[in-house]
């Protein structure tokens, strides 16, 4: 990695990292005014909304002052970054709290709910941009301003989803927005981290810069087994889902007319039981014994729970100039 090797270019290096740890007004500000624009962003479900609030969020430069305070053993600097991340994190939180308590009526779109699970890819992007972004800091030729803005989109997001889950009392999925905030932040530090003490900015004995290292080393392993472990839940679990979903379509076809509207897959009310709720639509009305039968013909759950099937229908006809397509007469005529 190329950097200048004066010392003139780190004390400007050291100093511009120390001045973006100050809790200040424009911080305060700055981080408000991008969760108002996030925030609403997530309500309307636009991404682009979202990604375009983080050119207003200052929230890079405090953590990568504390990955330096880190690396140096700079308790002063630690406590004024430290400051800086967690009063850049309330205002989020607070701002994204009130405006989820006046728009309580508004639906949970997908952008918020996608940002309620922490998962493996999240955990690189943020590394990645963690990187990239202590990079442009400590590079005399780089801008950190659109670095700045692709790690925002990493940090500001996940807040302000957990705000207006707060707001509505979704704890559970408000928990899982902050877990996936706490990870970003912890990954854009060590990464930072790294490239300080690679770079040569950092002050001090390679063995002082080493123990820090070594702890991010451990905290990113244990993050790295426990999104991979998640990452293959969700997977084993969309491919189940997906093996549902096709077995049903292919056992519907018996039944001229009726087709598959929706399926979902969840655990029942029995610890023991997997749950598929299908959505038919169709001129027949199926019974219980069709019901046994499609039961027994879907795929069996790789934990070896037994599977319980449970049918809503919804009485359709196609109908033409000519009559109806497939009436109940065609679909009960015993073509199957």
């Amino acid at each position: 990695m190329k950097v200048a090797d004066n010392a003139d270019h780190y004390a400007r290096v050291h100093k511009d990292m120390e001045d973006a740890c100050s809790f200040d007004q424009p911080l305060v500000v700055m981080n408000a005014l991008a969760t108002v624009v996030a925030c609403y962003g997530l309500l309307s479900n636009s991404s682009a909304v979202v990604i375009g609030a983080m050119i207003l969020a200052m929230l890079l430069g405090p953590i990568s002052g504390a990955a330096l305070a880190l690396v140096e053993g700079d308790l002063a600097l630690l406590r004024k970054a430290s400051l800086a991340v967690g009063g850049g994190v309330a205002i989020v939180l607070a701002t994204a709290i009130v405006i989820g308590f006046m728009h309580r009526d508004v639906p949970l779109t997908h952008q918020i709910l996608e940002r309620t699970s922490p998962n493996f890819f999240e955990l690189m992007i943020a590394l990645g941009g963690g990187a990239a972004g202590a990079y442009a800091s400590i590079s005399p030729r780089l801008s950190i301003a659109f670095v700045g803005v692709a790690i925002a989109t990493a940090l500001v997001p996940p807040l302000a989803s957990c705000g207006l889950l707060l707001a509505r009392g979704e704890f559970e999925l408000a928990a899982g927005a902050f877990s996936l905030a706490f990870i970003n932040i912890v990954a854009i530090q060590s990464a930072a981290a790294f490239v300080i003490c690679a770079s040569g900015i950092a002050r001090g004995h390679w063995a002082k810069l080493l123990a820090p290292n070594l702890i991010n080393v451990g905290i990113l392993l244990v993050l790295f087994g426990a999104l991979l472990i998640n990452l293959r839940t969700l997977v084993g679990a969309a491919l189940f889902e997906a093996s549902i979903t096709q077995g049903l379509r292919q056992e519907l076809r018996e039944y001229p007319g009726t087709f598959l509207a929706d399926v979902r897959v969840s655990r029942g009310h029995e610890p023991d039981a997997t749950l598929i709720r299908a959505v038919v639509r169709g001129p027949r009305e199926l019974n219980a014994g069709d019901v046994g039968r499609l039961e027994d013909r879907l795929p069996r759950p790789s934990d070896g729970t037994p599977l319980q099937l449970r049918l809503r229908q919804i009485h359709t006809n196609v109908m033409t100039r000519n009559g109806p397509l497939f009436s109940a007469e065609d679909a009960g005529n015993g073509d199957r």
